[in-house]
């Protein structure tokens, strides 16, 4: 039996009933673990950019990255909502451009879109999304498009004036349609209040446990890399660290000669017959069975 596909309404639907469980995901492999795993939301997230290409931030990510990563994904998702992260640029410029580099997105297998901030051009940007047929979850708080004007990743929504911005920006996005809210890097009493005002689900990445939903980048929750760690991430594994141990038995077994052994290796039929075409003292006789 398959299971039942979740969708962007249905999404909106878990608000106040069920914890939405989110994790990024950047290739077949990983959505498929996650997928398999039981995941709600997939989110194919730029910050790729960082975990898997390599870049300092996100804002090197074009929308052929994302487009590739998104399509890997999507062969990997089954049941989850698959979103696809809108990289910088990508919807900034115009209200028809953004609709069109949206499309591209569900046409590469994601079923929603993820754009960052909730000022009034991002509303009409939504919106037009919204008039696409595109499902749109929001993003506020940290929004990593926006490091250099936001001075790094700093926690927002400390004073006052602040949190007045965010609270306005999330009640604007959910007035418009957005079926969930990413709250990054805020306070969690802002976040408990935000998830109290607004109509659909908010899904926070270090905005304290009264979120509808929590997200953790895959590479983060599995430790697969022993850089810096953000406060907000709990490790789940430490797979880098068995990883290296791995590949560093793997090196050591070849260069003493214990791989590959007899088992995983192939034979002729008769050897001999290849030792008296070439003379060969190295030709190995099959095993006797």
């Amino acid at each position: 039996m398959n299971p039942k596909k979740v969708t962007a309404p249905a999404v909106k639907a878990m608000k106040g009933s069920a914890r939405i469980g989110m994790i990024t995901a950047y290739d077949y492999p990983s959505a498929k673990a996650a997928d398999a795993a039981g995941a709600d939301v997939i989110l194919v997230g730029d910050s790729l950019g960082m975990v898997v290409l390599g870049y300092p931030d996100t804002l090197s990510v074009t929308v052929a990255d994302m487009l590739h990563h998104t399509r890997a994904a999507a062969r990997g998702t089954a049941r989850a909502l698959l979103v696809g992260d809108m990289p910088y640029l990508s919807y900034h410029l115009s209200v028809e451009e953004s609709v069109r580099n949206a499309g591209e997105f569900i046409r590469a297998g994601a079923h929603a879109v993820k754009i960052e901030g909730g000022k009034p051009q991002r509303i009409k940007t939504a919106q037009a999304m919204l008039d696409a047929e595109i499902p749109v979850m929001g993003h506020i708080g940290l929004t990593p498009q926006s490091v250099n004007a936001l001075g790094g990743f700093k926690l927002q929504g400390k004073n006052v004036d602040d949190a007045r911005r965010l609270m306005d920006e999330a009640v604007a996005l959910d007035q418009t349609g957005c079926f969930s809210i990413v709250l990054e890097c805020v306070p969690t009493e802002l976040a408990a209040m935000i998830t109290e005002r607004v109509s659909c689900p908010t899904i926070g990445i270090g905005a304290g446990p009264h979120c509808d939903g929590q997200v953790l980048v895959f590479h983060d929750l599995l430790g697969l890399y022993d850089n810096h760690t953000p406060k907000f991430v709990r490790r789940y594994a430490n797979l880098g660290d068995e990883m290296r141990a791995a590949i560093t038995h793997y090196l050591d077994e070849v260069r003493s000669g214990a791989f590959p052994n007899d088992a995983e290796s192939f034979h002729m039929t008769n050897a001999e017959e290849l030792r008296s075409l070439y003379g060969s003292a190295n030709v190995v006789e099959m095993p006797k069975k």
